[in-house]
């Protein structure tokens, strides 16, 4: 399945900065440090993040540890999006819902194991 695929709805750079009340800035900072990923999609190829990262007007919570762990695993980008975006085997279902539900030490546990 394509990456773009597996959300049924993607935010823009300024339209996640105006979901969640923080600048614009801010957000690239966080996706330059890692602590936020995000893909190029559609025509233009304009920088998106899945709607899913964003519950009650904020970034879920544990999402820049996840990333982190992930990226530690070796995961890009892309791989961190389609592992927190896809069933997982080992969980009751996506990781990114997981968190979202307030789940996030499961999630984080999990790809602790990744890197292993």
């Amino acid at each position: 399945m394509e990456i773009e695929e597996l959300s049924s709805h993607w935010l823009t750079l300024p339209d996640l900065a105006e979901a969640i009340g923080e600048p614009l800035t801010k957000i690239r900072d966080w996706i330059r440090e890692g602590r936020l990923v995000a893909v190029e999609r559609g025509t233009p190829r304009v920088k998106s993040v899945p709607g899913e990262f964003v519950h009650d007007g904020e970034l879920i919570k544990g999402l820049s540890g996840a990333l982190t762990v992930l990226a530690d695993a070796g995961y890009s980008a892309e791989e961190s999006l389609r592992w927190l975006l896809s069933d997982e085997p080992s969980l009751p279902g996506r990781p990114v819902d997981l968190m979202a539900a307030g789940r996030h030490h499961a999630v984080k546990r999990q790809a602790m194991t990744l890197a292993f």
